[in-house]
């Protein structure tokens, strides 16, 4: 039977229970779905981020690979300039571990120069006899660690008086890893500032074309069409060209990072535009204009942060094309120029066919310039499938 209705005109019995509120009771969930329908969306996407393994691994070794060039002077075994005229176009020297069958720890053999005289070569030969250890945490050659305080200590260097060219010498006997050491400060550095520029311009003016439409709408869509239709090389060298013979290197690499980030941006600004076309119709932004708020406050504060991770997945993407547009540029002899060094311009050494053919070494800077794109790509590629962890 039901409970008799209350006569008409007598207030309403109402009951409130005073126990604490257990979301658990109402719908009965295992503790993993319970860890995942309470986690939040920056953990998801940490969770599926880690399920891609090659982008993880990736982004591990690019976090140590900038981590290295904060502290390239110590790990560089010899100084930037510093040259072994004995040894021009000396080939990489192996590290062994054991003489004559004892353990004798890391060391290289010593080496004899003579000159071929028909081809006018260097022919290097190891000398067995000539063992010379490797010393770690060691005094060296002198350097001023960024440019600021002096210092000579290395993390491994050559025994007293003896050489040690683990990826051998070029035309003036410079030590060739101790310089991919020093050019990855450079070349890695240069995708990062010009990113920032390219990531600042693509949201300003991507983010006002999308949200405000109409007349800029469409003179932002001509102007990044046109851009887009130009081919990229050729203009980046015309841009390189332009710059005075008289600037100094500092000057030039400022130079080459903005011609890189104010020609990356169209592709991130079509994709804010396209995302924020969708989302300026959402009530959230109908209520903050409302509230009086300014079309800055809405993109910047609203709308942007919204689709933060794919952006940063797009910029990820992108920092490759600009590390080997610094490296054609240089290459070519069009952007940065010595005493700045950057892959780009070590592999200048190698531009010539009886070089190559010669003293293949000198294309060891090629290796961690595609290392280095396999794992921006790899990471990007993380990051996107991450982006939406619902999916």
């Amino acid at each position: 039977m039901t409970a008799p209705l209350p006569p008409p005109g007598a207030p309403l019995q109402h009951y409130v229970s005073t126990a604490p509120f257990d979301p658990m009771s109402i719908e009965a969930m295992t503790d993993a779905q319970a860890k995942i329908h309470l986690a939040s969306q920056a953990r998801l996407m940490w969770w599926k981020f880690k399920r891609h393994k090659l982008a993880l691994a990736s982004g591990i070794f690019l976090l140590v690979l900038y981590g290295m060039i904060i502290i390239a002077e110590f790990l560089a075994p010899y100084n930037l300039h510093t040259r072994n005229v004995d040894f021009i176009h000396s080939p990489p020297q192996r590290v062994h571990l054991f003489h004559d069958g004892k353990f004798v720890g890391p060391f290289v053999y010593g080496r004899q120069m003579k000159l071929d005289m028909e081809s006018l070569k260097r022919i290097y030969t190891n000398d067995r006899n000539d063992v010379q250890p490797l010393r770690f945490f060691c005094r060296g050659d002198s350097y001023r660690f960024w440019g600021l305080i002096e210092g000579n200590v290395h993390l491994v260097c050559p025994a007293k008086d003896g050489q040690m060219f683990l990826l051998g010498t070029d035309r003036l006997g410079r030590d060739v890893l101790s310089r991919i050491i020093y050019g990855a400060r450079i070349s890695l550095t240069i995708g990062l500032i010009g990113i920032t520029i390219s990531f600042v311009l693509g949201i300003v003016i991507g983010g006002l074309a999308g949200y405000h439409g109409g007349l800029f709408d469409l003179l932002v869509q001509r102007v990044i069409e046109v851009l887009q239709s130009l081919p990229s090389l050729p203009l980046w060298m015309a841009l390189a060209a332009i710059m005075p013979v008289t600037w100094s290197p500092i000057l030039i690499y400022f130079g080459i990072t903005i011609i890189l980030g104010m020609l990356d941006w169209t592709g991130l600004a079509r994709s804010v535009r396209s995302k924020l076309l969708s989302l300026r119709e959402e009530d959230y932004v109908l209520a903050a204009q409302l509230m009086g708020a300014k079309s800055g406050r809405i993109i910047g504060r609203h709308l942007v942060p919204g689709f933060m991770s794919h952006l940063i997945a797009t910029a990820t993407i992108s920092i490759p094309g600009m590390i080997l547009g610094e490296t054609a540029l240089s290459f070519l002899g069009l952007g940065l120029r010595p005493p700045i060094t950057s892959w780009g311009i070590l592999l200048t050494e190698a531009r010539s066919v009886s070089v190559i053919a010669f003293y293949p070494w000198l294309l060891f800077p090629m290796i961690p310039v595609i290392l280095v794109i396999l794992a921006f790509n790899f990471l990007g590629d993380g990051l996107r499938d991450a982006a939406d962890p619902y999916r």
